[in-house]
């Protein structure tokens, strides 16, 4: 029940689907709480500092769950959806991939746009790139605020979407994200 099956995901899925959920959410309160601060509140340094670190993770671990993706099987649309539905729930994970790669590779340009490594919670270090543009930094941070917005937004559609199909269609899609189904 590790991997996934035609008919459910299998724990590995399930675990990272929550953990990058967690992680998202998190992240995105953090960083709504961090641009109040000023340079002389006593958790400027440390918000920023977890922010990054957990905004490494989060990209570890989605570069885990693309290759997850790649390898595995994924399970087939739920009994007695739509194919309008099954794009339309399709298109919205493009979506929330997408917004996902934006959020990272403009945090990780806003990180390290001084030419400094990111300290990962002082395990490790990832390097900066040798060059950067004029403006990186303010540049990457609007495209960062911006598209950390808009993932909100599709992850509340997709939120929405699955209390969908749990209190309406009745169906198995919500099910099947928190624990795997034997296959029918």
């Amino acid at each position: 029940m590790l991997k996934n099956s035609k008919s459910s995901y299998g724990w590995v899925a399930i675990l990272v689907h929550w953990l990058m959920a967690l992680g998202v959410f998190g992240l995105f309160g953090l960083g709504v709480y961090m641009v109040e601060l000023t340079y002389y509140d006593a958790w400027y340094k440390g918000s920023l500092d977890l922010h990054k670190s957990v905004g490494i993770t989060l990209a570890a671990l989605l570069l885990f769950r693309f290759g997850w993706r790649l390898l595995g099987t994924q399970p087939e649309p739920v009994a007695g959806s739509s194919k309008a539905m099954n794009h339309v729930a399709h298109s919205v994970h493009k979506l929330i991939y997408l917004a996902l790669i934006v959020i990272v590779t403009s945090g990780y340009l806003i990180s390290t746009a001084d030419g400094r490594a990111i300290e990962v919670f002082n395990l490790f270090a990832v390097p900066a790139l040798t060059e950067s543009v004029a403006n990186q930094e303010d540049i990457a941070g609007k495209i960062h605020f911006y598209a950390a917005y808009g993932l909100i937004a599709v992850v509340v559609l997709h939120a929405l979407g699955t209390l969908k199909h749990h209190f309406i269609d009745k169906d198995k899609t919500l099910i099947r994200m928190i624990k795997p189904l034997k296959d029918e």
